[in-house]
């Protein structure tokens, strides 16, 4: 089996620092979103088949981790842990865009923003994106007090 060899490390630390920030601005711009509309973000929790028992919950707990996770990835010490949330979020969202658009007749987008605009298909390959995105940078990351060779 061949062995991956890794980017050499400042084309690591570009390729961490930019996935890093685009899921700063999307758990930041998601999570905002949310909460600019919070009763419209409610109602559509409460429409779906999958969330409605959790819905009181689940309306403060989802932008509260997505902000928990933008302050993780924001330091040097706490961003692999960041890291590792961000792909799972992702997995959690995707997992449960497919679940609802397989097995519910009315699905409610409890999304903020731009991202309510798009088609389920649109948004399951969006989230397919970050999940990739998720998993090269646990990869590739390495932290930054520690010197490694090219």
């Amino acid at each position: 089996m061949p062995q991956y060899k890794l980017p050499p490390y400042p084309k690591r630390v570009w390729i961490v620092d930019l996935i890093t920030c685009l899921f700063i601005l999307l758990f930041t711009y998601a999570a905002v979103s949310k909460l600019t509309d919070v009763q419209n973000f409610k109602t559509q929790i409460s429409q779906s088949p999958l969330l409605t028992p959790f819905g009181a919950t689940i309306m403060w707990v989802i932008p509260t981790i997505e902000f928990i996770i933008v302050g993780l990835l924001l330091f040097n010490k706490t961003r692999m842990t960041g890291l590792y949330f961000s792909y799972g979020l992702m997995v959690i969202f995707t997992m449960y865009i497919i679940a609802i658009t397989q097995f519910s007749t009315f699905i409610p987008c409890s999304c903020g923003g731009i991202l309510q605009q798009m088609t389920w298909n649109q948004h399951l390959f969006f989230n397919l994106i970050f999940v990739v995105l998720g998993i090269i940078s646990v990869l590739i990351y390495r932290p930054r007090n520690i010197a490694f060779p090219s």
